[in-house]
């Protein structure tokens, strides 16, 4: 989980806080509500560690967020467009997942556009979160292979596929190819029980 070159760093450290703090929350209360240490979320609010992406999920879920909310600027007031050079990307330090956030924030929209590269033969896990309960997404890819885990079914995606699924029940993205798969996911952050 250490990543001391990533220039996103600070950006994560800063924006956890600043989240945090505004909902009210205590270290050791996003501890429990998202099941990641104390400590863990100590040293990413602190710069000393670069969460993966799983573990980010997971806090940004018990924050309410999506991944795309989380990367957000507060400061930019809202606008219907948000040019490629704009959108923020973010590399998983486990994995190498590369997620570029694709929608403009802000738009009183429930949903989030993100774009992903998977590297080849990456795993990306995002366990089980109540918060995230109701929650579905689509899993469209452009290029590649991937596979797809939803509690004990296995969906094999080719290039074109497309994939509803819950989110808050867990899954795992995973690239069985010797080169990078490329995808979109659209999130629907809605609860629907």
């Amino acid at each position: 989980m250490e990543n001391q070159s990533d220039p996103l760093e600070p950006v994560i450290a800063a924006r956890l806080k600043l989240l945090r703090e505004q909902s009210g929350l205590t270290l050791d209360g996003l501890a429990t509500a998202s099941g990641v240490s104390r400590a863990m979320i100590s040293r990413i609010e602190r710069g000393e560690a670069s969460p993966t992406a799983s573990l980010l999920a997971r806090i940004c879920a018990a924050l309410g967020l999506s991944l795309s909310q989380f990367f957000a600027e507060g400061e930019a007031p809202p606008s219907p467009l948000v040019k490629r050079s704009d959108q923020p990307t973010w590399k998983d330090p486990e994995t190498g997942y590369v997620r570029r956030a694709i929608s403009p924030p802000r738009m009183g929209s429930d949903v989030d556009i993100v774009e992903v590269s998977l590297p080849a033969s990456a795993r990306v896990s995002f366990p089980p979160h109540p918060a995230s309960k109701g929650m579905t997404q689509y899993v469209w890819l452009f290029e590649g292979v991937l596979h797809m885990t939803l509690g004990e079914q296995t969906y094999p995606l080719e290039q074109g596929d497309c994939l509803f699924m819950p989110v808050g029940e867990g899954h795992i993205f995973h690239n069985p190819s010797d080169s990078p798969a490329r995808y979109a996911v659209v999130l629907d952050q809605r609860k629907r029980i």
